[in-house]
């Protein structure tokens, strides 16, 4: 069962697809998006980023950041965000670190959930039954943008 909102989200410090260092705490006065999905390169997955990319202008310009949490490993994040051309950062959770602090866990591999976290760090919106194609517009709009 993933965090409930209300909940202060776990902070968190890990490395991103080009291996710079990001906490949630980078974040403060910005709604983060941030999605865990299992598997980089897989066909629910890709169609999921692809939708963040599709609609990633609309998110631009409202104080609002995307991020993408999976276990896999920097390198498989790299070649996943160049591939596809994804302008927002993949968070390495190599360990399950975060996954597990935001009660993802499938057991080896994130579970698809999303979460939106307002500028003072309060989970104020949970997504666990993910439509991949149209993910990101469907965030926005339970975002109210």
């Amino acid at each position: 069962m993933a965090l409930s909102v209300g909940t202060m989200a776990p902070n968190f410090t890990t490395i991103d697809d080009e291996g710079k260092t990001v906490s949630l705490s980078d974040f403060k006065g910005k709604m983060v998006v941030l999605y865990f999905y299992p598997k980089d390169d897989t066909p629910g997955c890709t169609k999921e980023a692809q939708s963040f990319r599709d609609n990633y202008e609309q998110y631009q310009g409202k104080d609002m950041v995307v991020l993408g949490v999976s276990m896999d490993d920097q390198a498989s994040h790299k070649m996943f965000k160049e591939k596809y051309g994804l302008p927002f950062q993949l968070l390495v959770d190599s360990d399950g670190t975060i996954t597990k602090a935001y009660d993802v866990d499938g057991g080896g591999y994130s579970k698809r959930v999303t979460y939106i976290i307002d500028g003072d760090g309060k989970i104020t919106y949970v997504d666990e039954k993910v439509k991949t194609d149209t993910h990101a517009q469907d965030i926005l709009a339970a975002a109210g943008l």
